[in-house]
């Protein structure tokens, strides 16, 4: 009898949530303990991230994790560093026509922009980290699942839809835990929606969030496996790291280029238009004839 990793994955998800609410207040009493100092948001965040992957180890044989990861992470070395390459020129491309329009009508300004370009490097290993997390976690795994309940049109709908909210599920509060406040994680939680209370700034940046979830799904189809998608991720991440560092004159730049709220670019028109460029010519640049990802059966 076919077992749907959808039910199954909902129910770890729900686990992972309830366990950090459990264990946030305390993290936090042992952060304080220590000497350091953090906002309780973050410590929540990090700790909703641990307990999401320990209730995935535990439950790793039901979800089908490591078949899952290892079809995504598939192919020989050479072919999966050139996809790679492949994926983060063309999303520098991308990234050089944002910034490109932005410097035209008036974003430049004067900047220590060799200290700028000393934090590339940084940037750089940082979204490689964060592409390969995401591209594991969205593609391989969540995307790749999914497939097996419902196909892969629906799946990818569904995981984009996820990978844009997911993104703005996070509180905007900034407070701070020192002693045992058990309700901490909860009022965090319920804080967690916020950035869906001003839909001029939420609307904008789920379009472009689904969008790109939709490149980054259709990139893994495609191919069949996760290398093409870290490239495109990783360039995305990085111009989006670079963004204030070298865009000084933000307030000049219209919403259509710079979009708006806490995750930049992708919220405005261009970007949206340049991610169904992309995904209108995904086969040709990606290098791929036909979709080399079916339904686990």
């Amino acid at each position: 009898m076919h077992r749907s990793f959808t039910a199954r994955f909902a129910l770890v998800l729900v686990a992972g949530i309830v366990a950090a609410i459990i264990v946030a207040p305390l993290v936090a009493i042992a952060v304080s303990a220590v000497g350091l100092r953090y906002p309780f948001p973050r410590i929540f965040d990090r700790t909703v991230m641990a307990t999401l992957l320990i209730a995935m180890l535990f439950s790793a044989r039901d979800l089908n994790l490591v078949p899952l990861l290892r079809r995504g992470f598939k192919h020989p070395l050479a072919i999966s560093i050139a996809r790679a390459i492949r994926g983060f020129g063309v999303a520098m491309l991308s990234i050089a026509i944002l910034f490109g329009l932005a410097l035209a009508v008036g974003g430049g300004g004067v900047g220590d922009h060799e200290a700028a370009a000393a934090l590339i490097p940084k940037y750089f290993l940082s979204a490689i980290a964060i592409a390969f997390i995401e591209e594991a976690f969205f593609r391989a795994f969540l995307l790749g699942g999914m497939a097996r309940d419902f196909g892969n049109r629906i799946a990818l709908i569904a995981s984009a839809a996820i990978y844009a909210i997911a993104h703005l599920v996070r509180s905007p509060a900034r407070f701070y835990v020192t002693g045992y406040q058990p309700a901490a994680g909860l009022i965090t939680l319920a804080h967690s929606i916020d950035q869906f209370k001003d839909p001029g700034i939420a609307i904008p940046a789920l379009i472009g969030l689904f969008l790109l979830g939709i490149v980054l799904g259709e990139a893994y189809i495609l191919t069949g496996s996760v290398y093409f998608s870290i490239g495109l991720h990783c360039g995305f991440v990085l111009g989006a790291k670079m963004w204030p560092k070298i865009i000084l004159n933000r307030a000049a730049i219209p919403w259509w280029i710079a979009g708006g709220g806490a995750i930049p670019l992708i919220g405005g028109a261009t970007a949206w238009v340049i991610a169904i460029a992309i995904l209108a010519t995904l086969r040709p640049i990606a290098g791929v004839q036909k979709a080399a990802l079916d339904v686990v059966s």
